[in-house]
């Protein structure tokens, strides 16, 4: 009874640790847990069995816990749990020179009072301070900018 006991709180140890390392990073109480009952189950190994045996089992233990990580991210385990979406939207910029002060354009959405613009065939983010304009209505740039043009109602 006593030897299942002590292979429980190891193989239990163990999976607290894998748990810890995998699912839930940091150190919480699966961490804790993980290595509390691991060093719990080698002591009474050595207490009750003593130290020939003691050694044995803390150098299998050492090795089966090396195996199983090493296994875990051969198999592909890690990559499983890693996020892999990636940012593929792109911030639209003015066209340097392509656009200035005094240009005429048509709002494509309202602006309200931020929207788009078409301005020599060109589609960007504007912006209306201090009013809103309708869609399909003349506005004159104001002022341009990298990501964004400032415009007024014509």
């Amino acid at each position: 009874m006593l030897t299942f006991v002590i292979i429980f709180l190891i193989l239990l140890g163990l999976f607290l640790l894998f748990l810890e390392f995998f699912v839930i990073p940091g150190m919480t109480v699966a961490g804790i847990g993980g290595l509390i009952f691991s060093v719990a189950g080698i002591s009474m190994v050595y207490s009750n069995y003593g130290t020939a045996t003691g050694n044995i089992v803390l150098i299998s233990t050492l090795i089966f816990a090396i195996i199983l990580f090493i296994i875990s991210f051969k198999s592909g385990t890690w990559d499983r749990l890693m996020l892999k979406s990636s940012i593929t939207g792109q911030v639209e910029t003015v066209e340097e020179n392509s656009i200035e002060p005094g240009d005429t354009g048509i709002t494509i959405t309202r602006l309200n009072p931020i929207g788009k613009v078409k301005v020599k065939d060109q589609i960007i983010e504007a912006k209306c301070p201090g009013q809103f304009v309708d869609p399909n209505t003349e506005v004159i740039v104001k002022e341009v900018f990298k990501t964004y043009i400032i415009v007024k109602q014509k």
